[in-house]
């Protein structure tokens, strides 16, 4: 998840929003309950809260010792990301750390751990092992790992290295007949910035206190949003184009250069391979299978090739991408478990905590988003260390497809709560399908009805400081009283804010109130997010032990308390973003003059020829 980019978090929100109902989703596994389309809130929004929340001050202690003095969250988190690695979705990987988490959650003493299936998601994939060095006019031994998806080399190969760079499709003629058998750096060198500020750095009270102002300066996307957007889909489009081009011309690899960090973060060595690294929309799919072997090189290494060829130096390679496709239609599973609430009112209720255990394949998705799955791991710990016996039932889901587009938390809470469909038009379909429009009214279930809340982990290994309220200004006065006491943890703001790009949305869209917190950055953003440093010596043990004692916390609340939280009215689907013009508000300019319609475009009428 990104923390604080604004043009990805608004792509990772359209994304969400826009295809929460895609086919692709269905669940052969799932027989739905009957289903119904409203557009009044539902019941819990109208359950009068208390004047005074009631706090147990004594299971806050109790929570705080057995979290902070007896932890197992670095055991986790080792565990994790040194003994099952990185967990790309699809892969032999994550498959073994959904087993690994269902396994924990029993022993720890969660009923009913299971894996239940979102859908089908694509192939499954591996890096086994990647390479890269440059023979001549020198030797040296590169930074680089095999982008994912990418096909193998089938053994060490060398060639020259060219050069290309492509803005528009008229770029493509230029290198016609030039380029069989060369090894490809697509794309030119980026700046790289002096590190002139600290990497790994917290929240001043400052700026945690300015992110409390609502709405934010400037208000909605940033003003050059729909122009970015416009050049991304341009870029899409062109890069399908690109790739077919340089297979066509039977290029032999493709090396890419490392994005940067924040601050400058992404030079030393750290390279990010995510999906920016992508050549063409959903490479794990059979249909968009990559044709060509590509990697991603830490930006220093690149430049040094780049910087050569520009001299007319000529630079050749040998490299070896060894990787392994594992299947063509491997199945998205999500784990869960449960504590049974015991209330005999209130049991059927649900409080779901959760983060997503899928990863990138850099390093070992220790901080994106290890750091949640243990964290909520840690919380169902702590409350059967415990013997909680809470009132509603407490839900712990371990989410798959994240990174891809939310997909484990989509499919689930399609099955489950509620979806809306998204348009099949043809000028539609030739959009990526978060920017595509609603096709019709929100449709919920009636296990949506059930569910007080959702709190999620998703920013990295940093402290909770705070909650995004996702504008429920009705559980403001509720999150106040019960972060009170946790003052002394660093516990501080509450901001009506919206924040995106991760598992939460997935309940906001269908009216359950879903939370992400506000965690102190750390290195989060300038160096470990997607990187080759997302690696557990980036954990902070104190402060993840912080994390689930906080969220165990907000957790047992939800689930004791008489009331459910209060929600916001069920949205209306709309789209998340128009392209069209603006256009001024009628009946506002008193000398306004409508423009004249158009006349009607007749058609030529022809006479018959005459035989």
């Amino acid at each position: 998840m990104k923390r604080n980019h604004p043009f990805r978090a608004a792509v990772a929100v359209l994304a969400f929003a826009s295809s929460m109902t895609l086919g692709a989703f269905a669940q052969k596994h799932h027989t739905k309950a009957k289903s119904t389309a409203v557009t009044e809130p539902a019941p819990a929004a109208a359950e009068v809260q208390p004047a005074q929340e009631t706090i147990d001050l004594g299971m806050y202690q109790r929570i705080m010792d057995e979290g902070l003095n007896h932890s197992h969250v670095m055991d986790y988190a080792s565990a994790l990301d040194d003994d099952i690695g990185p967990r790309l979705t699809g892969s032999p990987n994550l498959a073994k750390a959904n087993e690994w988490t269902k396994n924990q959650l029993t022993a720890m003493g969660c009923a009913n751990a299971h894996l239940e299936s979102w859908g089908d998601f694509g192939m499954g994939w591996q890096q086994l092992n990647t390479w890269v060095r440059m023979t001549s006019p020198d030797s040296a031994v590169f930074i680089a790992q095999a982008t994912p998806w990418s096909p193998s080399t089938n053994g060490p190969i060398t060639g020259s290295v060219v050069h290309v760079n492509v803005k528009e499709e008229k770029d493509l003629d230029q290198y016609k007949g030039k380029l069989a058998g060369k090894i490809v750096l697509l794309g030119d060198m980026r700046a790289v910035p002096p590190v002139d500020k600290p990497l790994w750095t917290r929240y001043t009270d400052a700026e945690l206190e300015a992110m409390t102002s609502y709405p934010r300066a400037g208000g909605g996307m940033p003003p050059n949003l729909k122009k970015r957007l416009m050049a991304y889909l341009k870029r899409r489009e062109l890069m399908g184009k690109l790739m077919q081009f340089l297979a066509d011309e039977h290029v032999t690899a493709i090396i890419l250069p490392s994005r940067d960090g924040s601050d400058g973060g992404g030079s030393g060595g750290t390279f990010f391979d995510d999906n920016g690294t992508w050549l063409g929309p959903e490479p794990y799919k059979t249909q968009n299978r990559m044709k060509i072997p590509v990697v991603v090189m830490a930006i220093e290494n690149y430049g040094r090739m780049f910087r050569l060829l520009d001299a007319n130096v000529p630079v050749t390679v040998q490299m070896d991408v060894e990787t392994k496709f594992t299947g063509d239609n491997e199945q998205g599973y999500n784990t869960i478990a449960e504590i049974p609430g015991t209330d005999p009112q209130l049991k059927d209720q649900i409080v779901m905590v959760g983060g997503h255990l899928d990863s990138w394949i850099a390093g070992t998705g220790a901080t994106d988003n290890g750091a949640g799955t243990v964290v909520a791991m840690e919380v169902m710990r702590i409350l059967n260390a415990l013997h909680v016996q809470p009132r509603r039932t407490i839900r712990v889901a371990l989410w798959s497809g994240e990174e891809q587009g939310i997909f484990g938390s989509r499919g689930y809470v399609k099955n489950h709560f509620g979806s809306y469909p998204i348009s099949t038009a043809p000028d539609q379909m030739k959009l990526p399908e978060f920017l595509r429009k609603p096709a019709g009214p929100l449709t919920v279930l009636p296990e949506q009805k059930l569910v007080s809340g959702y709190f999620n982990v998703d920013n990295g290994s940093g402290k909770i400081r705070g909650v995004y309220l996702q504008e429920n200004a009705a559980v403001a006065p509720i999150f106040a009283a019960w972060i009170a006491p946790l003052k002394s943890l660093g516990v501080t703001p509450l901001t009506m804010r919206n924040t995106g790009g991760t598992d939460h949305l997935s309940f906001d869209a269908v009216g359950i109130p879903g939370f992400q917190f506000i965690q102190d950055p750390l290195d989060y953003e300038t160096r470990t997010h997607h990187s080759n440093m997302d690696v557990y010596e980036e954990l902070s043990p104190s402060d993840l032990k912080q994390a689930a004692v906080v969220e165990a916390i907000f957790v047992y609340n939800t689930a004791m308390r008489d009331q459910m939280l209060p929600r916001k009215p069920l949205p209306t689907p709309k789209p998340m973003f128009d392209f069209s013009t603006p256009k001024p508000l009628p009946g506002v300019f008193p000398d306004a003059v409508e423009p004249p319609t158009p006349a009607p475009t007749s058609t030529p009428t022809t006479t018959p020829e005459k035989k």
